[in-house]
């Protein structure tokens, strides 16, 4: 299936100069969503991963959807403010700013082996800032997985150390 018929541009969004990548027909399409996920699971169908996080907001729609296709838990990356007990952050630029993320401090186990989730790969900050507070928590990164790669913006490059997957590139 090609899922980039599901995916439109909307040009100048959040602000000037930016084409925001618009999944939402993919997810009210319930062939494509269903596919996109089977895909995502795809180097994760070995047994290789115990928990999948999802960072805030859209990594929790296909975070969570992988979870329950690998039969595993799920654990969401949240902005500040969100998370009511214990937890740790980190720091990342964005495209268009500067952001902050959070994770409870329990929510992983030492040499627990994870998949990271994120709907965009764009400048690789945010998935940076993840894996800095997954790693924080002792965990094994087995692999990171995104819907959509914009390329051009090179993101990969701070994502060296883990093995990437998207599904979508543009």
């Amino acid at each position: 299936m090609d899922l980039t018929e599901f995916i439109r541009d909307v040009p100048d969004f959040p602000k000037p100069g930016i084409v925001f990548k618009d999944i939402t027909p993919l997810l009210s399409d319930a062939g494509a969503f269903r596919n996109t996920i089977e895909q995502l699971a795809q180097p994760y169908r070995d047994g290789a991963v115990e928990q999948v996080v999802g960072v805030e907001s859209r990594g929790f729609i296909f975070g969570a959807a992988l979870a329950l296709e690998l039969g595993v838990g799920f654990v969401p990356i949240r902005k500040p403010g969100k998370l009511p007990s214990d937890r740790i952050s980190a720091e990342y630029e964005l495209e268009y700013g500067t952001d902050k993320i959070e994770i409870h401090t329990d929510a992983l186990s030492q040499g627990q082996k994870v998949a990271l989730v994120d709907d965009l790969l764009a400048t690789g900050g945010t998935m940076a800032a993840a894996c800095k507070l997954v790693s924080e928590l002792k965990g094994e990164i087995v692999g990171i997985s995104f819907l959509i790669e914009l390329s051009f913006l090179a993101g990969r490059k701070h994502l060296e150390n883990w093995p990437i997957h998207a599904l979508v590139s543009y």
